[in-house]
C-alpha cells in the first residue's frame, strides 16, 4: 500500500466518524446534486459504466475526482460493505488525503 492510499484511508475513516461522507450510490448522487461535494472517491476496480456515470456527474458539478484504492479497500476504510465511490462532504478531510 502507497503513502497516498494511507492518507486516503486515514482522511475517509475520520471523516466517516465525524459524519461527513456520503457513500453509496444513491447518497453520493444526492450530494453531488445538492452541490455539498468537495472530493469524490472513485474505486480502482468500479465498472467502466459506474466510472463513466461518477465522472460525468462529477464533470457536471465541478467536482474534483480520485480514483483510488479498491471496492473492498473504500468499504473498510469507512467500516462498511464494498463501495464503488465515496463523496466527501467537507473540505479539510478532502484536504488531508494526498492525491
Amino acid at each position: 500500500m502507497m503513502n497516498n492510499d494511507r492518507s486516503v484511508i486515514f482522511a475517509l475513516g475520520l471523516a466517516q466518524k465525524a459524519g461527513k461522507i456520503a457513500s453509496g450510490d444513491f447518497a453520493v448522487k444526492v450530494a453531488l446534486k445538492g452541490g455539498k461535494v468537495k472530493l469524490l472517491v472513485i474505486a480502482s476496480d468500479a465498472s467502466d459504466n459506474s466510472k463513466k456515470d461518477l465522472y460525468y456527474m462529477a464533470d457536471l458539478y465541478a467536482v474534483k475526482t480520485v480514483e483510488t484504492l479498491d471496492r473492498e479497500q473504500l468499504g473498510i476504510a469507512i467500516g462498511k460493505a464494498k463501495r464503488t465511490a465515496v463523496a466527501v462532504l467537507d473540505a479539510n478531510f478532502a484536504n488531508m488525503m494526498k492525491v
